[in-house]
């Protein structure tokens, strides 16, 4: 174990954030006094995290050229038998690249936010909220053992929970965060339940320990059924994963979530939080590798997400929902990486995407911010004369988002779809096919919304409700009529900065985290069953020849069909798209009401939930407990002791009378017992 990693060091990555969150949560509300300003709590809030980015990217550092490795426990809660309940750390290549990516994001996020919520009346309670986050977030990744990653993955549902319903004051924001987390225990219910299972069969909670008996438990069958173990664990986990990676039919609370601020979008429902599940099951790959059953499971789940999640993306016509249906789609992709058991291309997309998903919601909330909070893309256009850096940033994001040859997203999301084309499980056909033509799906609603918001006639002062404070906006306070502006540069900052990664990271990282040992102990894959990343490497041959080979692939072709069709319906014929939509009106539909299935769980899940409820109270409670059970026992007892206090008269001569009649019997029997 190296000793450039210390514990002391570790530790303050988390805490630097938490310590922020706290001065700003505390001295800068009412609830502390107000005691210091504006300026101190977002001073205060970005120096702890800036700290903890720093730190991350100097552990990255040891790990990737010294080999460095730490893997500790700093504290013992408590021991239960055999079973130790600790605090530690595990840092490895997968975690240094999670502690990255989630500090830097999170520190863009901070900078923007003093742009972005400078007139909210929250504005201090929202950077305390935000350091919070990056603290929990980082506990999850850092953990070495699954009580502090439980910990991590409530905290940071938690947060999401009180980001989302921020605005308070709005029905729509309430109703979006208890949707959130209500939606997000049902996933909970189901991974405590894999960790449960883990911690009875394997006696620990520790990551290294539990791994150790991986073979052990492959061997085991789940009680009363002839089912694996393993398969049911893996399962189980994956759940938690599908609430919070919004995988279908959980994906159901993400896009409502976007009644949160736009920068809450970015941190939470882009580059972190959201990949929490994907981060999961990659660490737990000794255990998934043991299961075709669950992978299957995996792969066609996040095909189902991929593909159907695009489709409701190309009729939003608000900005941010447009974006959060393209997270959807985009999670599909990293969940059927790890179903062919590319776990390492999986995390590879998960941190491009972070920071191209970051940059597009960021840059939407630039735009909310230029056209004095609108959000509806129908009354925008024509805006890149008027917001030159949002509009150039927004087009490298969605060139990323789209898989343009040499741009990160493309080195992440091509070697998806070559890892699905290779794998051999019985859902691998679908999933080819609806990663293939979420390519088209994807690039067709991303430049539908770049068209309508930066091309084209100019549409912002037709708007019929510019002159209403609609609460579904997302009002940041910047109010006031006029012309579109460019914001501010503590806005357009962080854009560039996150430009930047989200156009050269995958060409100068592909190599070493693909094909090299970035990931090495860290994610495992049995290559003997699952060959795929076995035939990606035999066909790498860099990065520059893989970006010219795709120009002649499906997924470019795809890729470019999807923008010139986007072009041709918005800028050429802009006519055409009504007409499809009169043509297709059913279809249209089920597209607008998302399948439904928000109908089917109130209507059908909910209310039977209700219904379950009042029976077990009408017939368990008040039928059986309370009449049969309580009520029933007092009347027996009462019926007793009225037949009792009956033959207990006081009477002398009664009595003697009952001796006599007794012993008479008894004379009787034992007589004829006798004959």
């Amino acid at each position: 174990m190296s000793q450039t990693l210390t514990a002391s060091t570790l530790l303050a990555v988390p805490l630097a954030p938490l310590a922020g969150a706290l001065l700003a949560g505390v001295l800068g509300t009412a609830f502390g006094g107000n005691l210091i300003g504006r300026r101190a709590s977002h001073s205060l809030t970005i120096l702890g995290v800036f700290v903890a980015f720093i730190l991350s990217a100097m552990t990255l550092k040891s790990v990737v050229l010294d080999g460095a490795r730490f893997n500790e426990t700093l504290y013992t809660w408590m021991v239960v038998g055999g079973l130790r309940m600790e605090v530690g750390f595990l840092i490895d290549g997968l975690t240094a690249m999670m502690m990255c990516v989630v500090t830097f994001v999170s520190l863009m996020v901070h900078i923007y936010t003093i742009g972005y919520m400078e007139e909210d009346d929250g504005y201090n309670r929202f950077f305390a909220y935000i350091s919070l986050f990056t603290f929990s977030m980082l506990m999850l990744v850092m953990s070495n053992n699954m009580l502090q990653l439980f910990f991590g993955w409530e905290a940071v549902g938690l947060v999401s929970y009180l980001l989302i319903g921020f605005w308070f004051n709005r029905p729509t924001a309430i109703f979006a965060n208890m949707k959130a987390f209500l939606v997000n225990r049902v996933g909970d219910f189901g991974f405590i339940l894999g960790i449960g299972l883990i911690a009875a069969y394997a006696g620990t909670l520790n990551y290294a320990e539990a791994f150790a008996k991986a073979d052990d438990l492959s061997k085991l069958a789940f009680p009363g059924t002839d089912w694996m173990l393993v398969t049911v664990v893996c399962i189980c986990l994956f759940i938690g994963a599908m609430g919070k990676s919004a995988q279908f039919p959980l994906h159901v609370w993400l896009p409502d979530s976007m009644e949160g601020p736009t920068p809450i979008s970015a941190l939470i429902h882009a580059a972190t939080m959201v990949t929490a599940g994907i981060f999961m099951v990659a660490r737990m790959s000794p255990l998934f590798e043991l299961s075709e059953t669950a992978l299957n499971f995996v792969m066609v789940i996040g095909a189902i997400t991929a593909l159907f999640m695009g489709f409701l993306g190309i009729i939003q016509n608000d900005i941010k929902r447009v974006v959060a249906y393209s997270t959807l789609s985009q999670l599909g992709y990293m969940t059927v990486a790890l179903g062919a058991s590319a776990y390492s291309v999986a995390v590879f997309h998960l941190m491009t995407h972070a920071f191209f998903k970051a940059l597009l919601f960021l840059a939407a909330g630039s735009v909310i911010m230029g056209v004095h909070h609108n959000q509806d893309i129908r009354w925008m256009g024509g805006l890149r004369k008027y917001m030159p850096i949002t509009w150039i940033t927004s087009l490298l994001g969605s060139l990323a988002l789209i898989g343009t040859p040499l741009f990160s997203g493309f080195y992440s999301k091509d070697s998806i779809i070559e890892a699905v084309h290779e794998s051999h499980l019985p859902g691998a056909g679908f999933a080819s096919f609806a990663v293939l033509a979420g390519v088209f799906v994807t690039a067709f609603y991303s430049f539908r919304l770049y068209f309508l918001v930066f091309h084209g006639k100019e549409r912002f002062d037709q708007n019929p409700d510019a002159h209403h404070d609609d609460h579904h906006h997302d009002d940041h306070g910047h109010h006031g009529d006029g012309k579109p502006h460019e914001s501010p540069w503590v806005v357009t900052l962080p854009l560039v900065l996150l430009a930047i990664p989200s156009v050269v990271l995958g060409f100068l990282t592909i190599e070493p985290m693909l094909y090299g040992e970035f990931f090495k102990g860290a994610i495992f894959v049995d290559h003997e069953k699952h060959g795929a990343m076995e035939e990606l490497a035999h066909a790498f041959h860099g990065p520059l020849q893989m970006a010219i080979h795709a120009l002649t692939t499906a997924p470019f072709i795809l890729a470019l069909a999807g923008v010139l069709t986007a072009y041709y319906m918005y800028m050429v014929n802009p006519a055409l798209p009504a007409a499809i939509k009169r043509a297709c009106q059913p279809i249209y539909t089920l597209l607008e009401n998302k399948y439904y299935l928000d109908w089917f769980n109130e209507n059908v899940l909910a209310r039977g939930a209700r219904g379950l409820g009042t029976g077990l109270w009408q017939i368990g409670d008040r039928a059986i407990i309370d009449g049969a059970v309580v009520n029933g026992s007092w009347k027996i007892v009462g019926w007793i002791s009225g037949a009792v206090r009956w033959v207990q008269t006081g009477f002398i001569y009664h009595y003697a009378l009952a001796m006599i009649v007794g012993i008479f019997v008894l004379m009787t029997y034992f007589v004829w017992l006798n004959k």
